[in-house]
Formats: structure tokens, sequence, C-alpha cells
């Protein structure tokens, strides 16, 4: 139910004004609704008519703020009214309390006011035909309907279009609030996932380059130095071509396109070939069969991203990377020997890590990198980033 306003609305302010003026111009031209001898009179007289009208007008001032109040009083002027001459404004005004105490009044009120005034109906027409037993005293409930039951009905149909308009105008907000909501999380999603995969396009040949650079500017060797820039060279164009096939994505999604193919398993061999270019010891050891999309895309980033923090952080020895099936489960393993590197280093910012682990995390499957011991190292001690991937949709590790 809507606030109710602390002072009359001008709506009200004019309806009473307009059924206490309508009133007094009948009033003036002698027009009521009784004769002076007619056996209801019991207050004759012109002027005791005015009292009962002047009552619901002061009621009509109320129709919105105090509905129930304003039929109460309005019902007691309207029996007063009818020991009088009587008056059509009266009667009128007294109709707009009925209907407005159901559309503006309580729920209980709305509901209980249309049956009370449609008993009081049918007792109107029952009873003063078993009394009188002529066809003419069934008038006398149809004036009650017409006065009390048909003005309750009415705003019984309103107050029910108002409430269903103001449901089906309050899921409308809750739909566009649920609607902006999913916006907002699929443009987060998705620029994540951008971050992503421009982090594991780029952060591989671009830490590389920066390796490598830095091996050239310190050593005073024309052959390391040749060395070093073929490296960078190669490394620049397969980034350059990494960003392409990222720009060619996003303009083909753009235009609804399908969008260039992603790398695949079977391009580990060559992965672990460029990472071998850079100077990294590299065992592969890949047999994943057939494997679903998302999750083959995961494993092959997380053995690129894997490799990269290899090549800016481990120490001299064997990288080990290992990609299998475990039963309904692929298995990527990644390790590299984990100690104080002599040569250069190309920062990190951590972002790799975090963007394994969204990948895992989206697949359903566990994720754990850290530092570990290995019986069958130089002194122990390795880095070991582990993916368990679920090769089935539902299915979490």
């Amino acid at each position: 139910m809507a606030v109710r306003p602390l002072s009359p609305p001008p709506f009200d302010v004019a309806a009473a004004l307009a059924g206490l003026l309508g009133g007094l111009l009948l009033w003036a031209f002698g027009l009521g609704v009784r004769s002076g001898d007619d056996p209801m009179v019991l207050f004759d007289g012109r002027w005791a008519l005015l009292v009962p009208l002047a009552v619901t007008a002061c009621c009509e001032l109320l129709r919105r703020t105090a509905p129930r109040t304003a039929l109460a009083v309005g019902t007691l002027a309207l029996a007063a009214d009818t020991m009088t001459q009587g008056s059509i404004a009266t009667i009128v005004m007294y109709t707009d309390l009925m209907y407005a105490a159901v559309v503006y009044g309580t729920p209980a009120t709305a509901r209980r006011l249309p049956w009370i005034t449609g008993v009081l109906t049918l007792a109107g027409m029952l009873v003063p035909y078993a009394v009188l037993r002529v066809p003419e005293a069934l008038l006398i409930g149809l004036v009650v309907g017409a006065v009390t039951f048909a003005p309750a009905s009415t705003g019984l149909i309103v107050r029910n279009h108002r409430d269903a308009a103001d449901a089906a105008r309050l899921r409308a907000e809750q739909t566009a609030l649920l609607a902006e909501m999913d916006r907002v999380q699929a443009v987060s999603s998705e620029r994540a996932r951008m971050a992503r995969e421009l982090h594991d396009l780029v952060a591989n040949h671009l830490s590389a380059i920066a390796i490598h650079s830095t091996a050239a500017l310190s050593l005073d060797d024309p052959a390391t130095s040749r060395d070093a820039l073929s490296v960078i060279r190669e490394n620049s164009v397969a980034g350059l071509a990494e960003m392409r096939r990222l720009i060619g994505i996003l303009r083909d999604a753009a235009h609804g396109t399908a969008p260039a193919p992603a790398p695949t398993l079977d391009s580990l061999d060559a992965l672990a070939d460029s990472a071998r270019a850079n100077g990294l010891d590299v065992r592969l050891d890949a047999d994943p069969g057939a494997v679903p999309a998302p999750v083959e895309l995961a494993a092959y980033r997380i053995v690129q991203e894997s490799l990269t923090n290899a090549l800016k952080h481990a120490a001299p020895g064997r990288v080990l990377v290992s990609v299998v099936r475990r039963d309904l489960r692929l298995a990527v393993t990644v390790t590299s020997p984990y100690g104080d590197r002599a040569g250069p280093r190309a920062p990190g910012s951590g972002a790799g890590l975090v963007g394994m682990r969204e990948r895992v995390a989206l697949l359903g499957g566990t994720f754990e990198a850290g530092p570990t011991r290995d019986p069958d190292s130089a002194d122990g001690r390795i880095w070991a980033v582990r993916a368990l991937l679920p090769l089935t949709e539902g299915d979490s590790a």
C-alpha cells in the first residue's frame, strides 16, 4: 500500500468543494430526494439536510488520508440524511467515500468491504420483500447495492489492477537490475579472460627478449651478441604473431565471425622447442589423448606460463613437463630447479600464477604451485606447478 499523504491532496479538496457546492445548488432549487410529508422524514424543513451534506463534504477531505474514518463518519451522515428530505450530492459523495475506503484503505478493509456490502445488498432485497410481500420492496436492495456494493466492487477492481501494475513494475525493475548485474559480471569476466590471454601470449616472448638483451649488453662478445639478437628477433616475430592473433580474435568476435583457432596440446612440442631455443633444458612427456577444447587451452597456457616462469626464475637444470591422463582428469605438472639463478633475470609481477589458478578454477579443477622437495634433484629443491583438470562436465577434483 502506498504511503498516505499527511494533508488532503488537491484532488480531494476539489472533490469536497464540488460536492458541497453541488449540494447547495440543489438545495437552492429545492431539489431533494424525498418530499416533506414522507414517513421517513423525521427532521422536516429544508435546512436539516445541510448538516449531513456538510459533514459528508468534510469526510471527502479525508478520503485518502484517513479512508476508514471518513467512511465511518460518512455512514453516520448518510443515515442522518435518510431522516431528512435528503440530497443527491450527499449520496454521491458517500459512494466516493466507499470507493476510496477500498482503494486507499488497508488490505483487510479492501477484502472485507465488498463482502459486507454484498451481504447488506442481499439483506436489503430479501428482508423488505419478506415483510411487505410486494415486488417494489426489491428496489430497496437495489438502492443499497448502488450506494454501497457497486462502489466497493469498483474500488476492489481498481485496487487489484493497481497492485498488479505495481508488481509488474517491481518485477521489471528487478529484471533490469539483474540484467545489469549480469552485464557487469560478464564484462568483468571477459576483461579477466582477455587479461589472462594477453599475459600468456606476450609474457613468454618478452621475458626471453629481456633476458637475452641483458646478456647481449653485459657480455662484450660478438658471437654471443649475435646469438642473443637472433633469439630476440625470433621472439619478437613470434610475439607479434601472437598479438595479431589476439587482435584477430577480438575483431572476429566484434563482427560475429568465427575466431582464429586456439593453440592445442599438439603444439606442445613446438612450445618446448621454443623454450629450448631460449636456453631452457626442457624434457616433455605429453600423452593427453582427446580432451575437451577448454581443458586443452587451459593445459597449454599452464605449460606456456610455467616455462616462462622457469625462463625468468629457475636455476640451471632440467625442466620437466608432464601432461598425462589420470582417470577422468588431465594432470599437468611442470617442475624446474629452485634456487639462485646465475645470469640475467626478467622481472615478474605474479600475474602468471594468478591467471593459471583462475583458469583451473573456471574448470572446477585443483591447482598448486610452490617450492617442494625432490630427492632426484641436485640440492633436493624444485619449483613445481601441478594442475588437475576434469575432463567431464560437472566433475570437480
